[in-house]
Formats: C-alpha cells, structure tokens, sequence
C-alpha cells in the first residue's frame, strides 16, 4: 500500500514538470527580453536620439539604449515609426519594449503609459527666423503662421494657451517632424513653430537663421516611455538602471557627449566657418583627406583642428611663431621632420602625424570619444598639463579618463594654489578647454554640411507644405 502511494506521487510530480529537453518558459517581459536575446526599442531619427553621424549611429538614446542593453546582456532592435505619434500609439499597446524618442512626460501621457526615471529635461521653445520681428509673448504670435507636430506635446500646449489668448491658430502637421517644422522656418515658409529646448539647441547649429523667441513652458523631463502593463519586471530594472548611472555619473558623461559643445559657436563663427567651407576648404580638401586615411582620422576632425588653428590658412603665423594651417611650432617641425610648415601638405601630414601621436601617448585605459579630446587638448596645451589634469581631477575625486571632469580641472592650472603642486606648472587652462569645445562644434558642422541633409529630403518629399490639419487648433492632440 505504501509503495502503490510512493508511485502515484511521483507520476502526479513528474506530470507537473516541463518535458524533458523542453526549456522552462519565461516568466515575465524581462525574462523573455533575456530569452528571445532582443530589445525592441521604439525611436526616431534625430540629432536628440538617434542618428547617422561618420557612418556610425549615435545619438543620446542610442547612446542610452545600447549601454541598457548591454547590461541586460542582448542586442537592440530599433524601429522607426513614419510619425511621432506612431510611437505614442505603438508604446500604448505594448507592441515595443521602450520608446526612447525624447518624449516629454505630460499629464495626458502619463493616462496611457508610463515612464522611466527622466534623463534630462527640456522646455517647449517658440522657433522664428532671424531677419523678422521677435515675438515676446503668445499674443504676438496671433496672426503668424504657427505649424506644429502631430501627437507632440506642443500641441497640448497649444490648446491649454489658447484659453487665455483666443486669437491664437495653429495647424497640425501630420507628414513633418519638428525638425521638418523649423526647415521651414529658416526657409521662411512659415512663421513659427514649437521645439523643445535641447532640439532648437541642437539645430540652431546647422540653421544659424534660427532664432528662440521666448519659452513657452517651464523645464519638463524626458524620459523612456513604457506600456501601461501590470508586469513590472522591465520597468523595475529601468529604474534600477536610471538610478546606477546618474549615481555614477555615466549618465552626466553622456549629457555632455551630446550637448556639452553644442552652443559654443555664436553666429559670427558659425556663418564666418560656412563662408571659409567654401572659399578656403576646397584648396585644402585633398590633403586632409590623404592625410587622414593615413593616419586613420576622419578627415573632418583634422579639417577642424586645421580650421580651430588657423582658419586654413596656409601663410598664418603667430606671434609666438607657430605656422601652417596646423600651426606647429619650430620644436615640434623638427621633431616631425618637416622642412617647411607653410606647405599645406607637409603642415597637413605633420598636424595629423602630431595628433595620431598624441592618442597613442594616452593611457590605454581611456575610451572614445574622451581619448579625442583628451588628445586634443594636449595638441594645445601640452601633454604634461594634461597628465596634472588628469592627476588633479583623480585627487578630487572624479574621473580621469572622462573629459567632462578633466575639462573641469584644466582652469585650475592658471592658478598658484594648484599649479605650485604639479609637475609641469603654470598653464592657461582654459584655453586647451575652449580650444576643444570649438573643434567639435566645426566637426558636427561639418559632418553635417558634408552628409545628406535628412531634415531637407524629409521636406521634399511631402507633396505640399500646405497643413494637413486645420480643424485641430482648439483641441489638445490625441495619442
């Protein structure tokens, strides 16, 4: 009797468990991004999050969603949806895992979704061209041709304005994204229209036309978006992760990889750099080019430097007798064994062969993109004052292998307290900082003035300019 009881248990046990050579299920949504291996990931083309940049993508939520992924240990599969609020609709119905696209949280949002710990923060932007009068307020937009971006929270903004100012009007573009919108504001096709902060900071570079009038809202967050699921097992480990990289600081790191030179040229600079790109780069082109595929540069970063040192010219000199479209000094000529720094090739050659050598110098610990500016500043300044930088920032308690906090001890080397300490001395730190910063705004610029122009082809591709939408200005969007 005891033994026919011992059998039945353990038929009634074995029946309960899975097949043999049959994987357990999983359990939840985070298990099966585990299992399946991919991440889906809903976003948008756009300089805020993510893009093509020297063949590589990049971008802030690329950046973002790459290193999540990494941590959860599987590969990103990013969709494209044809509007922003495809993305909306498409995060609301769990038919993706996140939806990194630098979407704001709003109270109408937060009805249909739910979302991570925010990342960064922006405000909503009025956007005219310079050349027209600036508006002040939203009743001076009354009677402006005022388009804006089907499903963003522009719209909604829009609408709760409308209350206190009745003459206002929009339309809703339902074929343009912001970036199409502000296309045509720096070709004066329409008046106005709505972007967030951190975007209008972004494009106002390659649109130096582009003008801010005033803010419309205060700073909002941004953050991923996540569907309404009772499951909480991917949101849990998005906050987890949120929360380990602003503790570390990666998070920081990132910011100022995407924004912390984006609004370092004015507008002088910025038109005078486009005007030399066509009088001035076309003699030069060539020699940058073979210069940086020697040495295995992109050939806009050496053209930039070019430009940083001596706005290409090849007969430029200083007063402290530095030459050549690279501007090398005497000492370094020789060292490089170059005969005559005026020559744009062997000034070319040897500003690269310098460069590539100053990379090499830097610790091995030290990663993209901070070995470039790293390397950079020492291009300025000097590796010794960049080996105290990096010694002082250590001794401070940040990292020295990041830029965003060596750039931060750089200034302190002009000042006895802290150059009497080091090895190498005195030095004008801010100057190798400045220097830095310039050379990547005239990189993006050229990038972007060498690339296709998305944004424009965007554009040519809507049969008409003529809103879609009309009957839309005195509701809020719906997503």
């Amino acid at each position: 009797m005891a033994i026919s009881l011992l059998v039945a248990f353990l038929l009634t046990t074995c029946s309960k468990e899975a097949p043999m050579g049959t994987a357990a299920q999983p359990s939840n949504q985070l298990e099966k991004i585990k299992h399946d291996g991919v991440l889906t990931v809903l976003t948008r083309i756009d300089p805020t999050t993510y893009y093509k940049n020297a063949d590589v993508y990049t971008g802030l939520e690329h950046d973002l969603v790459q290193l999540f992924a990494k941590h959860l240990g599987v590969k990103v599969k990013f969709i494209i949806p044809d509007t922003f609020s495809d993305i909306l609709n498409n995060i609301a119905t769990n038919t993706a895992d996140i939806a990194a696209a630098g979407i704001t949280v709003t109270p109408q949002r937060l009805q249909k979704m739910r979302f991570s710990p925010s990342y960064y923060q922006a405000s909503e932007q009025v956007i005219y061209r310079s050349g027209n009068p600036r508006p002040k307020n939203a009743d001076q937009l009354a009677g402006g041709i005022i388009e804006v971006t089907d499903g963003t929270s522009h719209v909604d903004t829009l609408a709760a304005l409308k209350k206190t100012v009745p003459t206002l009007s929009w339309s809703v573009n339902s074929e343009l994204d912001t970036n199409g919108l502000m296309y045509l504001v720096n070709e004066g096709l329409i008046d106005y229209t709505i972007a967030d902060s951190n975007q209008a900071l972004l494009i106002k570079r390659f649109y130096p036309e582009l003008n801010i009038a005033f803010d419309l809202t205060k700073p909002r967050q941004l953050a991923w978006a996540l569907s309404p699921s009772k499951d909480n097992s991917l949101f849990d480990e998005v906050t987890h992760f949120f929360e380990r990289i602003k503790k570390d600081k990666t998070l920081a790191q990132l910011i100022e990889k995407h924004y912390g030179h984006a609004d370092t040229l004015n507008y002088v600079d910025n038109c005078t750099f486009r005007q030399h790109r066509k009088s001035r780069l076309p003699l030069y082109q060539k020699h940058f080019a073979a210069a940086a595929k020697q040495y295995k540069i992109d050939w806009r970063l050496l053209a930039a430097i070019g430009y940083q040192e001596s706005h290409w010219q090849d007969n430029a000199i200083s007063p402290t007798g530095v030459e050549g479209i690279m501007m090398l000094t005497n000492d370094t000529a020789d060292l490089l064994k170059i005969k005559n720094r005026k020559d744009p090739i062997q000034s070319i050659e040897g500003g690269a062969r310098y460069f590539q050598q100053r990379i090499k110098l830097l610790d091995d610990t030290i990663r993209e993109p901070d070995r470039t500016w790293l390397a950079l500043a020492s291009y300025n300044v000097g590796m010794g004052h960049i080996y105290d930088a990096r010694l002082l920032t250590k001794q401070q308690g940040g990292d020295p292998n990041k830029w965003l906090d060596v750039k931060q001890r750089l200034p302190l080397l002009a000042e006895e307290k802290w150059h009497s300490k080091t090895k190498y001395g005195f030095a004008r730190g801010n100057e190798p900082v400045q220097y830095v910063e310039n050379i990547r705004g005239y990189y993006d610029l050229l990038v972007w003035l060498t690339e296709e122009n998305q944004i424009k082809k965007q554009v040519m591709q809507v049969k008409s300019y003529a809103p879609t939408n009309t009957a839309t200005n005195s509701s809020p969007a719906t997503l």
